[in-house]
């Protein structure tokens, strides 16, 4: 799958969907201990010493430019948890804000938060997200500041493909949903019955996942899982379908990419089927009610497949017996690659599940959205990606690609 579809974002249709304007939306508070403030402070001290000179309005947007980059930021890597997650760590940039009114000194100066916090911190962690900064980390960035760019012909063909291998073995229904609660309850749902599909029929599509990994909530939806056939001790084997918009294979950076996605699956769907999965911090961060009361249609699809759920802790209960029940993910992952000009299969890319590497990966790009560091250019041997960026023109490293085809995919 190209599409960075989070199942935060808009949550997936296996059984199910929502009604988005139903559900009620909340802007998190975050309040700031004296101690915080007084670290905050100090920094803003140490700021106002670097400035040589006040910021005008009508400076050139160069000057402006070589103005804000003279003066240096302070970042504080907090060790403190977001919504007593452990491992979780925030940072605080805090720079001189321009806008041609640096006049006064009670001015409050600008505390921008890391982009884990301002982008995912009531949504979790999408997979793509990750697979996104492995690609390319300032693309990543560029994506998150002005936004996705539009979805290509191929990009729209690779949705469709996804849709028809879906629909060959799930029946949705649509269900209305109230809260953010709901929303979680019918992912739960979704996993359930997928899971049960699975262990009955041998093959389950679009299985969502949620889980805690590496110090942070991470969610993401496996394209397909198969139970190997004719085994007494089989393990699910997980699958992802790549369409290709030309007849040939991609090049190993996609390979690797595709891979990361998968191991990243892996991670997630192993360490819930341990019951490693933390509830009060699941509730905590994703504010959400425990004892809220599901909707009625939510509660009648439950009592339909066997169980009767009121509240999401009922729901989340039931999940984590399902959890109980399915084995550790196949150590071998797949990945295939179809043309869709025709569907016709083009490879397939079977390969052994490194938990070394994924858990690396994964901190490795951690390292970006905590903002522990800065958001890196692409590799210069792989500066070919540039040619389909649509940052291209404002990115510096583009300016160092020579023209070669595309690799595109769905």
């Amino acid at each position: 799958m190209t599409d960075p579809r989070s199942p935060i974002d808009t949550p997936e249709e296996v059984q199910t969907s929502q009604n988005p304007n139903n559900i009620v939306s909340e802007i998190p508070l975050e309040i700031i201990s004296e101690e915080e403030m007084a670290i905050i402070e100090a920094a803003f001290a140490a700021t106002r010493s670097l400035v040589k000179s006040p910021l005008r309005a009508s400076s050139s947007p160069a000057h402006f430019q070589n103005n804000v980059r003279s003066i240096q930021s302070i970042t504080l890597l907090s060790k403190r948890s977001l919504s007593s997650c452990s491992s979780q760590s925030d940072s605080l940039v805090v720079d001189v804000e321009d806008s041609g009114r640096l006049m006064s000194s009670q001015k409050r100066n600008r505390v921008v938060v890391s982009l884990l916090s301002r982008y995912r911190r009531k949504r979790g962690l999408a997979v793509t997200d990750i697979t996104a900064t492995e690609w390319c980390e300032k693309k990543m960035e560029y994506t998150l500041l002005c936004g996705k760019p539009e979805k290509t012909k191929a990009m729209e063909a690779g949705s469709s493909r996804h849709e028809e291998l879906e629909e060959e073995v799930i029946k949705k229904v649509k269900v209305r949903v109230d809260s953010a609660e709901d929303v979680w309850a019918l992912k739960f749902l979704n996993f359930i019955v997928g899971a049960n599909q699975l262990l009955f029929d041998g093959l389950t599509r679009e299985l969502p996942l949620v889980g805690f990994a590496e110090g942070v909530w991470m969610v993401g939806v496996i394209d397909e899982i198969r139970m190997p056939e004719g085994q007494s001790d089989a393990y699910p084997m997980l699958v992802d379908t790549k369409t290709r918009a030309t007849a040939s294979l991609p090049r190993e950076p996609q390979r690797r990419n595709g891979r990361l996605q998968l191991m990243c699956y892996k991670h997630l769907w192993d360490s819930l089927v341990a019951d490693d999965f933390p509830s009060r911090q699941f509730f905590e961060f994703f504010s959400l009610n425990p004892n809220h009361i599901l909707s009625a249609e939510i509660r009648e699809c439950t009592a339909k497949c066997g169980f009767a759920a009121e509240t999401l802790t009922d729901m989340l209960r039931y999940s984590r017996n399902t959890w109980c029940m399915l084995p550790p993910a196949h150590e071998q992952l797949l990945l295939r690659y179809e043309f869709q000009g025709d569907q016709s299969l083009l490879g397939e890319d079977q390969f052994e599940y490194d938990l070394g590497w994924v858990k690396g990966q994964i901190k490795c790009s951690l390292e970006v959205w905590r903002g522990e560091r800065e958001a890196s250019y692409t590799p210069e041997d792989e500066r070919w990606k540039c040619s389909s960026c649509k940052f291209a023109s404002e990115c510096p490293a583009s300016n160092s690609c020579s023209p070669r085809r595309k690799d595109t995919e769905g």
